[in-house]
């Protein structure tokens, strides 16, 4: 998230959203995003900015991301400029046969034949990753998600959103879970990236953690746990000394103390800036409430234990808004006594939210859709009908791809 000057909590927001190039016809990963950032440079580059969202390439070349110029608080400007450059973005493709598709993970695609990184500036970096973890994976060249940066101003801010995200973190796939097909089959779980992502660099542990980060609530003690741990893992594998510790932490969210922001990144893309947008409206205004301590006293979240947030998450990632919640202390932070599913925990929290933020109306038609019909996983599977051929897969997913060029809810 770049910035002039550190802000404090609330005041603007980084957001970023990563897309597939695809075909238009076969729906195979095409890999031209440099290309793409050529047309519009001049010259083969990895940022074109375009008013307040610049488009940025990736490690693979056929993911293009979508972020905010600096940070935003205007989400229905920043909702009608994402809309509008994935117009763009499309009507330049056509000249490929290409077109932006959204989800987190591509149906069809096989990393291992069809993975191209990322060849220009920077690159050095994406090598020792490819060296050291093997890119042509899943978790590396098959996943598109959004990201969510929260400014802090110093220690006490962090602390206080350190504390709120740690217990929302779990929840987020119930949410935002967006990846239930791999290589053509059905993974049996709703969030397949993130069960990636806990995976993927698991030859060095310490960079992923249990993906919910650790109770530490300071910068010196962050540092001192996390980051003087990553550095020695590393440094068996990166003989050059590229890599910081810094930008290869990737739990589930992420402290920038060099610009004062958080980074949640255990988002799947959706079908369309509406519903991320929507989503990440909610979050938000669910974290203000955590910190402002209308749900829970800051020292009582401090508390709140991480093996207790991994273990709900883990489920989510399965079972989503039907895994039911039976932890005791987690229940108690919301006032619940009685177990009760995700689904209807999100119901809960949204009817206290809109009390509070009247503005959350205007993202309510999406929500409900999320709510209601489940998370775009779902909807995924309900639209496939059980039948996983290549033939219906890539239907539906033409469709989603219809749903981001329109910016529009995908409904089965």
């Amino acid at each position: 998230m770049s910035q002039l000057s550190r802000l404090h909590l609330f005041q603007a927001f980084g957001i970023e959203l990563e897309y597939m190039i695809v075909d238009k016809d076969s729906l195979e990963v095409k890999p031209i995003t440099d290309e793409l950032l050529k047309h519009e440079l001049g010259e083969y580059g990895s940022d074109f900015e375009n008013g307040i969202v610049t488009w940025s390439n990736e490690l693979v070349l056929h993911v293009i991301e979508l972020k905010s110029t600096n940070p935003e608080f205007n989400f229905n400007a920043l909702e009608n400029a994402f809309a509008d450059n994935v117009r763009k973005i499309n009507s330049i493709l056509g000249q490929w046969n290409a077109v932006l598709m959204p989800t987190a993970a591509h149906p069809l695609m096989n990393p291992e034949t069809e993975t191209k990184l990322w060849p220009h500036d920077n690159n050095e970096v994406y090598e020792i990753y490819d060296r050291i973890f093997n890119s042509k994976g899943h978790g590396w060249s098959n996943l598109q998600s959004t990201h969510l940066n929260l400014p802090f101003y110093d220690d006490e801010e962090f602390a206080k959103l350190h504390a709120a995200i740690r217990i929302v973190l779990p929840l987020l796939p119930a949410l935002c879970a967006s990846s239930p097909i791999l290589e053509g089959k059905a993974s049996g779980l709703l969030d397949t990236r993130l069960e990636y992502y806990k995976t993927n660099q698991a030859k060095i542990p310490s960079i992923t953690g249990k993906v919910i980060p650790e109770a530490v609530f300071s910068k010196r003690n962050y540092h001192n746990a996390i980051y003087d741990k990553i550095k020695a893992d590393i440094a068996l594998y990166d003989t050059e000394n590229v890599l910081n510790p810094i930008w290869v932490n990737s739990r589930g969210a992420i402290p920038r103390f060099d610009r004062g922001s958080i980074e949640i990144r255990i988002m799947d893309i959706q079908e369309c800036p509406a519903a991320d947008l929507a989503i990440i409206s909610v979050v938000i205004e669910l974290i203000k409430g955590l910190v402002s301590e209308r749900f829970l006293l800051l020292d009582h979240q401090m508390k709140i234990k991480t093996e207790s947030l991994v273990s709900i998450f883990d489920h989510c990632l399965t079972a989503g808004q039907k895994y039911v919640i039976d932890d005791k202390e987690y229940l108690k932070i919301f006032d619940l006594t009685e177990p009760l599913s995700i689904g209807e925990l999100w119901k809960e929290i949204m009817t206290r939210l809109i009390r509070v933020s009247p503005a959350l109306e205007s993202y309510k038609p999406e929500i409900d859709i999320i709510l209601s019909q489940g998370t775009l996983s779902e909807r995924i599977l309900t639209a496939l009908g059980g039948d996983s051929s290549a033939d219906n897969i890539k239907n539906v997913y033409r469709r989603l791809s219809g749903c981001l060029a329109q910016n529009k809810m995908f409904i089965p």
